[in-house]
């Protein structure tokens, strides 16, 4: 199972033991003692281990940003979303690694890709919820982007529709908890924060 660098025992942190319970392709559940810097007792914690995720933002040259409609089982919901995927690596990733995911991913789930000249912004990572899991993911900003010019393979059949959505619709979408998933919300935060998106107030 892949284990990101980001997590690991330093300063003052201590596995003392690690129970493991599931592991498949894509996540791993293990209950872990652990000491902390600030606690002498050590505790024991159930952790879902994931692989990492990208998470991108493609933007067009009219500023409109590619949002995918997608089924979500376990939410037992239809939402809109920025495509994302897990990085298929047994290995911790280099940069290259993890940005040929990024372009892979908004290819397949958008038929997208950047345009010749265009760039892929890396804007950081976040922990997507670190209360039950050491999942993060890495944020990217593609612009501009255009349709893909050959063949693109089939993406995931729980994607139902790819739209392009400008800063207001994404604001109402957002105020109106239309877009509820965490990658969404936190990339759009980033993108507001890193000077990339103005979202404006709604009533």
């Amino acid at each position: 199972m892949h284990a990101t660098k980001l997590v690991r025992n330093e300063g003052g942190w201590k596995t003392v033991s690690t129970q493991n319970h599931f592991t498949d392709p894509h996540l791993e559940v293990v209950t872990e003692v652990v000491r902390t810097p600030l606690r002498a007792p050590a505790r024991a914690w159930t952790t879902v281990r994931r692989k990492p995720a990208v998470v991108i933002a493609p933007m067009r040259d009219d500023g409109k940003f590619l949002l995918v409609r997608q089924e979500r089982i376990p939410i037992r919901a239809t939402v809109w979303e920025m495509p994302a995927g897990q990085i298929d690596q047994t290995i911790e990733p280099n940069e290259g690694d993890v940005a040929q995911a990024a372009l892979r991913e908004m290819r397949e789930e958008t038929g997208y890709e950047l345009k010749q000249g265009g760039e892929l912004i890396p804007l950081g990572h976040y922990f997507s919820s670190p209360g039950f899991t050491d999942e993060l993911g890495y944020f990217f900003l593609a612009r501009p982007v255009e349709p893909c010019r050959g063949e693109v393979a089939d993406h995931d059949d729980a994607i139902l529709e790819c739209r392009a959505f400008g800063p207001s619709d994404l604001s109402r979408l957002i105020a109106q908890n239309e877009i509820r998933d965490a990658n969404t919300l936190s990339i759009c935060a980033r993108l507001v924060a890193r000077g990339f998106l103005s979202l404006e107030p709604r009533p």
